[in-house]
């Protein structure tokens, strides 16, 4: 995998929020050394990562519109489908429950559905960091305010042990051992 997107939204009033894991994911691999790309509509910087050069990517896009950044990303870089990882916030998963999967079907995230219309394939891999849903959770709260606010305590702590290992199963991930890796974070 040469590009490694973490979806989220921009701005710091989003910055905590459950539907920014990705960002988070991904902050933890480059800190500060983000450059803005407005031909690309994200933020990148490029990593060591398995031995290799990796791109990483925050689009500076709404998450809604995050296919706009990886399809303009992708078509310069004549990267294939298979050859994106995007990280996301799953409401169908339990609170720092992870899965990494290939293809599929975008679940009903706006983001991955628009990263799907604008690449022209879902054949993409995709990282979920699970952030519960607000009726398993027993929330009062529609879905979209339940992700556009932060995660209660409880929740942040399982959340942050998930990114923690994301972050350490990344150069199994991207070098290829996706069963291994799969093994590890789907224990989790």
């Amino acid at each position: 995998m040469k590009l490694i997107v973490g979806l989220g939204n921009p701005g710091s009033q989003y910055a905590a929020h459950r539907h920014n894991v990705g960002f988070w994911v991904v902050d933890q691999l480059t800190g500060p050394g983000w450059a803005r790309e407005s031909k690309f509509k994200a933020e990148v910087a490029k990593v060591r990562i398995a031995g290799e050069d990796r791109w990483l990517m925050k689009p500076t896009t709404f998450m809604n519109a995050s296919g706009e950044a990886v399809g303009a990303f992708a078509r310069f870089h004549r990267l294939e489908p298979q050859d994106i990882l995007v990280i996301h916030d799953e409401l169908d998963l339990p609170p720092g429950g992870v899965r990494l999967k290939q293809g599929g079907g975008h679940g009903g995230h706006n983001g991955v559905r628009d990263i799907e219309s604008h690449l022209g394939s879902p054949n993409f891999w995709r990282l979920r960091i699970g952030i519960g849903h607000p009726r398993t959770l027993a929330l009062n709260q529609d879905v979209a305010a339940f992700v556009l606010n932060a995660p209660r305590l409880e929740e942040k702590i399982s959340i942050d042990r998930a990114v923690d290992e994301a972050v350490k199963e990344l150069p199994t991930i991207v070098s290829g051992d996706t069963t291994a890796a799969q093994r590890k974070l789907h224990s989790l």
